[in-house]
């Protein structure tokens, strides 16, 4: 576990603190936040922490095992039930990730921010020490690796073969 998960960890149950770092997600509210980051030792700067800290407060259930988000985006996709049809079209979660990977850097915390609060609606952690790296180093490999871990374990309809 990070530092970082550490001393959030420690302050989970502050809830002033928590809701003052929730804020940072809220382009006209991040001025809250700050008091709360520099307690917390976070660079105001430094909008990928800020942010993972954000998402932390709003779903303070950390993963430390060691997966990244398209492990958890598949999580979630299982957990709502989602089947694929006959027709191999996709599903909403599918769509919703398939959306996310498609984002640039400038566009990625909106949408990984839909997705973590559909983690916490399904009680599923997320590995936020993974996620800090990846965003920090967002690139087509980090795409790649989340879009593996989310398909790599999908049966398809033409992967049986029948006799």
């Amino acid at each position: 576990m990070s530092q970082l998960i550490e001393r959030l960890n420690k302050n989970k149950e502050n809830r002033g603190i928590m809701a003052n770092l929730r804020c940072i997600l809220v382009a006209n509210k991040r001025h809250r936040a700050w008091p709360a980051l520099h307690r917390l030792g976070i660079s105001i700067d430094d909008k990928t922490t800020s942010f993972i800290a954000g998402l932390f407060a709003t779903h303070p259930y950390d993963s430390n095992e060691s997966k990244n988000f398209g492990v958890t985006c598949k999580a979630i996709q299982a957990k709502r039930d989602e089947r694929h049809g006959d027709d191999l079209k996709l599903t909403p979660t599918e769509r919703r990730f398939q959306h996310l990977l498609a984002a640039e850097r400038q566009e990625i915390d909106d949408r990984i921010l839909r997705m973590v609060l559909l983690a916490k609606s399904q009680n599923i952690p997320v590995n936020y020490t993974q996620l800090r790296s990846d965003l920090h180093y967002w690139n087509d490999q980090k795409k790649n690796q989340w879009a593996t871990a989310f398909w790599s374990q999908e049966k398809h309809i033409s992967d049986k073969r029948q006799p």
